[in-house]
């Protein structure tokens, strides 16, 4: 996310990294590299000149405190700067009404139909609702299929009137039916074009003003950069929406959407998402992406997403199986699938700190996991549950089993003695100390050093 903008700024705060003091030298140097990496990262020119002025302007009116260098004091000038552009404080979703209805607009291939289903799997799992999606996009009968198959997946009702090509109509039954069948929140999916038209904005302003929604959502793709900006501008104008939805910001993309969207359309950041699972999506906090974006990670969304896989009574039972050495293969699994459902892992690495930059040109696949179950799945039950008895014979048949190498079976019995060791002084008081530190609730993070995962 951001690796190029992060680096060109790296570059540009290096400027000024190891000065004895702030000159007017040194700052113009550093600010005329910091607003060419915001343009570079496809952000307004004006906004990229407006946000280096108010950094210069900082910097030459502040001393230095003895306590941190001058490169240190412009890296927090920028971060606050970053801050302010992207909105300031993080803006919650309206939920006031029953049923409260939220409606998605934005151009096709934007992600609408996949946010759509991710909204309603985090209202339904994270806020204890009872969503209703509505498949209001008449002329994409492909788009109706997407929202039965996310319905299917997130256990969420989808209303469809196949045939009706009246999505003004649609609405309004989708709306009488959730009354009727006590669903609380009504996802609207809109219909969508390549471009801006006249039909379109005509088609979503009768939606909106026939169902005064309680929530209106302009969903844009953050790799279109520049362009989904002016769209964001041009659906403002006629919607009013109340927030903006920034998707596959996982993509190649610059970072100028989410840097200039706020204060282009004075609308927040509401929602990220960041790949195609249901619970890659996340509530936007301005804070933690400048910290992201100046390679400072994002510890607390990590620990936050962490605590969303973690169940206390399992987590109990593990403990008591790790105090017993009894920790074994299919605990390791359940481990790796807490994990999986955090999201994508080179996302999940880069919200540590220092971590993004380290492995922004290296390929971690999610497909790594595959290798470890192939090989966990070859285990007899007894294997998977006493770990201690495979010896080499039996190590040779689940790397057939397998289809892998006997070095990566290897590998893997190497790690899971080395976590089981670690696992077990982290049941003593230091262990406990640090744990605590890290946030509570942190799951085991199976595989992180060498062996399969550093392949």
């Amino acid at each position: 996310m951001f690796n190029s903008l992060q680096d060109k700024l790296d570059k540009a705060l290096q400027n000024i990294q190891g000065r004895g003091k702030i000159t007017e030298i040194n700052v113009a140097e550093t600010v005329k590299e910091i607003r060419r990496a915001l343009v570079d990262a496809d952000v307004n020119y004006k906004v990229a000149k407006d946000l280096t002025k108010r950094v210069q302007d900082k910097a030459l009116g502040q001393d230095v405190l003895t306590s941190i260098t001058p490169g240190q004091l412009m890296t927090k000038i920028v971060h606050d700067e970053l801050v302010d552009l992207m909105g300031g404080t993080q803006e919650g979703i309206n939920l006031s009404e029953k049923p409260s209805i939220i409606l998605i607009a934005g151009l096709q291939g934007s992600g609408k139909t996949t946010f759509s289903g991710k909204l309603a799997n985090y209202l339904q799992k994270k806020r204890s609702k009872n969503p209703l999606l509505v498949a209001g996009d008449v002329y994409r009968p492909a788009a109706i299929d997407q929202l039965k198959v996310l319905g299917n997946q997130t256990g969420v009702a989808v209303y469809t009137e196949e045939g009706n090509k009246n999505p003004v109509e649609i609405a309004e039954n989708a709306i009488e039916f959730a009354k009727q069948n006590k669903h609380d929140v009504v996802i609207i999916d809109t219909a969508g074009r390549l471009a801006i038209d006249e039909q379109m904005m005509n088609e979503i302003r009768n939606v909106n003003e026939a169902v005064k929604p309680t929530e209106t959502l302009f969903v844009v793709d953050s790799m279109t950069g520049q362009d989904a900006v002016n769209t964001a501008k041009a659906f403002n104008d006629v919607l009013d929406y109340n927030g903006v939805v920034l998707t596959k910001l996982d993509g190649d993309t610059r970072g100028g959407a989410a840097l200039t969207v706020r204060t282009v359309v004075n609308k927040p950041i509401k929602f990220i998402s960041t790949g195609e699972k249901m619970e890659a999506l996340d509530l936007f906090y301005p804070e933690r992406m400048a910290d992201r974006i100046l390679g400072m990670g994002d510890v607390v969304s990590l620990v936050e997403r962490a605590q969303e896989q973690f169940d206390e009574e399992e987590a109990k039972k593990l403990h008591k199986k790790i105090a017993k050495n009894e920790f074994g293969f299919d605990d390791f699994l359940k481990q790796i699938h807490q994990i999986k459902k955090m999201g994508n892992m080179k996302d999940l690495l880069g919200m540590l700190p220092g971590v993004g930059k380290a492995i922004k040109d290296v390929d971690i696949s999610d497909d790594q996991f595959k290798h470890i179950e192939a090989i966990i799945y070859s285990m007899t039950p007894d294997e998977r549950r006493k770990p201690s008895i495979i010896n080499m014979p039996r190590k040779q048949r689940i790397a057939k089993g397998s289809g892998r190498k006997l070095e990566e079976v290897n590998a893997l019995m190497k790690q899971f003695e080395q976590m089981g060791k670690m696992m077990k002084m982290m049941q003593g008081p230091q262990g406990k100390q640090l744990m605590s530190m890290m946030g509570k609730g942190m799951p085991n993070m199976p595989g992180m050093g060498g062996g399969l995962f550093g392949r």
